[in-house]
């Protein structure tokens, strides 16, 4: 970005553009307590050489880190075409498309999308996109309970915590009642699934892989949940997954969710992110956001439109569909592009992911770790350890991140970590990981 700061002609030539006395003016809106309070602790301004120095010197402290945690965030390497594609100064304004006729491009970008993601989940419709993976599981309840009349909803408890956290506050303005499912042994407990059932229940929500890396029965729980006419769905943290899985749809899903950031966006400090959601053709006039289709235009040449958009404020106001404006445009362009890019391969960088997976699982099991659960995992497992959060403080001083605490989510595990291996995890790294435990051990 170019160091361009403004001068005092163009505040003074802004606020006269604007009817406006003051810069301080444009705060009239927030009480005088609040502004009166309001302190900043900021730094003087710096010349755009100092600027540049000091930003330097900051950097320089960076320290290197080998990582093996996940758990919503993966860090799978970005092919260089991705980067170069997507700053492209014909992509890299896009937003919103709201006039498709001198938007093609990122409408193609979109409809792309679309496609590959109704491939992969095995759903009929994918809208573009969501803010990110939580805000995409509590659009999706809503959804569906906009699309059956029901007011309850069933949510595992193996879904990921924060997940849960953003949709109590959706369910709660919008006056949705929340039941757990319990766990046990890593998965949906079915039977307390069963017991929960009934008439008012809308939609059951369940992960997977789950936040505990293991892969639910999809096709077991939809069975139970049946002859009650219930919504199922099969929210998604880490997208790779569903180029070695059955496909959510084919096992039964109704509406799929979740997190795309896996898809050549980098992490960059928690975001941004990129969720989707995906759902059978019947809930395609419930969706939030908005559908791109392919048509023709009067020459009979190929052209895309935006085919439904149910939320735009200025058309539907209060009687929206959801909140939800921005299509994520930079983020989604960048995925379109990884997974054109990968096309087919894309089931050999899962079965990648996979392997990296179980070479560090049968490691650590070989220097006293044991397995929470033996049941099948993609890229994460959960394993137990005595006295791991010393263990963890100390490998993070050595350089490495072993994997989350999931004593800090969950009680009763307090002896847990949950790790994660991706491509970018060599082989080299995890002995190297492995070496240093035995030193701490």
């Amino acid at each position: 970005m170019s160091y361009v700061s403004l001068t005092e002609d163009d505040i003074r030539s802004m606020l006269e553009t604007i009817g406006a006395s003051s810069i301080d003016e444009l705060f009239n809106d927030i009480p005088a307590s609040i502004r009166k309070n309001a302190h900043f602790d900021l730094p003087d301004p710096l010349s755009e050489a100092a600027l540049y120095h000091d930003i330097k010197k900051t950097a320089s402290m960076n320290r290197m880190v080998h990582s093996f945690a996940g758990a919503g965030a993966y860090n799978h390497f970005i092919p260089s075409v991705v980067d170069h594609l997507a700053s492209r100064s014909e992509f890299y304004t896009a937003y919103t498309p709201y006039q498709p006729e001198v938007s093609q491009g990122t409408l193609t970008a979109i409809f792309e999308f679309q496609t590959i993601l109704c491939t992969l989940t095995g759903m009929d419709v994918t809208n573009a996109s969501m803010y990110d993976g939580a805000t995409s599981l509590a659009e999706a309840v809503l959804m569906s309970c906009r699309h059956n009349g029901r007011t309850r909803a069933l949510i595992s408890n193996a879904v990921h915590p924060l997940y849960r956290k953003v949709l109590q506050t959706y369910a709660w303005a919008n006056s949705i009642a929340l039941s757990e499912i319990s766990f046990d042994d890593g998965i949906t407990s079915h039977n307390d699934l069963d017991r929960k059932l009934d008439d008012t229940v809308s939609c059951v929500v369940v992960q997977n892989p789950n936040f505990f890396g293991v892969i639910e029965n999809i096709r077991a729980i939809k069975d139970i949940i049946h002859d009650n006419k219930v919504n199922l769905i099969v929210a998604v943290t880490e997208p790779l997954s569903l180029a070695l899985l059955k496909s959510p749809g084919s096992c039964g899903a109704d509406i799929v969710c979740g997190e795309a950031q896996g898809f050549g966006n980098p992490l960059g400090f928690g975001g941004p992110l990129l969720g989707f959601l995906a759902a059978k053709e019947q809930f395609m006039r419930k969706m939030p956001g908005r559908l791109v289709g392919k048509s023709t235009d009067m020459k009979g040449k190929e052209a895309y439109i935006l085919t439904l958009q149910t939320r735009e404020q200025h058309i539907r106001r209060e009687r929206a569909t959801s909140n939800i404006c921005s299509n994520q445009g930079l983020c989604l362009l960048r995925a379109v592009i990884y997974l054109s890019y990968y096309g087919n391969r894309l089931r050999e960088l899962a079965e990648l992911n996979h392997s990296r997976a179980a070479y560090l699982r049968n490691r650590l099991l070989e220097k006293g770790f044991s397995c929470y659960s033996d049941r099948p995992y993609f890229n994460e497992f959960a394993l137990r350890f005595n006295n791991a959060r010393l263990l963890y403080d100390r490998v993070i001083e050595n350089g490495f991140v072993p994997g989350l605490s999931l004593g800090d989510y969950y009680s009763g595990f307090n002896d847990c970590l949950l790790f994660c291996a991706t491509e970018q995890n060599t082989i080299e790294e995890i002995d190297a990981f492995v070496h240093i435990l035995e030193n701490i051990l």
